[in-house]
């Protein structure tokens, strides 16, 4: 299974790379990447959407064009929706959103940010965000973009990843430490 991940990542690479390159030339990373952002929250949002991704029994014309109208409705611009029909013409849609996140990478590291994901148990307000932006800048020393996800579960506090490091202070990790160390005792 790494192989298969790993060759998901280079596919994600060489594609977003392209992308990126092409935004870069005609000027237009900010429009790209709101377009990107845009695809990747429909995507989270429609289980439909998910499925005419991953499924293998669509034939490409018919994963294209279902893609174009939706992007069509959304008022994608140009070069993005030319960059995702290209992707489903090479049966690749099942790779689109990890090409998106690719690019946010690309595009972070040409601003020298560093991306954070912060998962919350409700949606925090423009002030705790700014607040947390804050203190993840003075603790890496370079501008943060953060990204929020809300996660019931996890039922109080936060779990922050930055790179490679995680910070857990989640309720939910804490109560099952807790359970561990009471089963120890006992």
């Amino acid at each position: 299974m790494p192989s298969v991940a790993s060759g998901q990542s280079q596919i994600s690479l060489r594609y977003a790379t392209a992308l990126f390159d092409l935004a870069k030339e005609s000027k237009s990373l900010d429009t790209v990447g709101g377009d990107l952002c845009s695809i990747r929250t429909m995507i989270e949002s429609c289980d439909d959407l998910a499925r005419l991704l991953r499924s293998p029994v669509l034939s490409r014309e018919d994963q294209g064009k279902a893609l174009a109208a939706v992007l069509g409705k959304a008022e994608i611009g140009d070069l993005t929706k030319r960059f995702v029909a290209v992707v489903a013409s090479n049966h690749r849609l099942f790779a689109l959103p990890v090409m998106i996140d690719t690019f946010f990478s690309l595009l972070a590291e040409k601003r020298g940010e560093i991306s954070a994901e912060v998962t919350s148990a409700k949606s925090l307000n423009n002030a705790q965000v700014k607040s947390l932006t804050d203190a993840l800048k003075k603790a890496v020393g370079r501008n943060v973009n953060v990204t929020q996800f809300v996660d019931e579960s996890i039922i109080g506090g936060l779990i922050i990843k930055v790179g490679s490091r995680m910070l857990d202070s989640s309720l939910c990790t804490k109560l099952q430490n807790l359970q561990l160390v009471m089963k120890g005792i006992g």
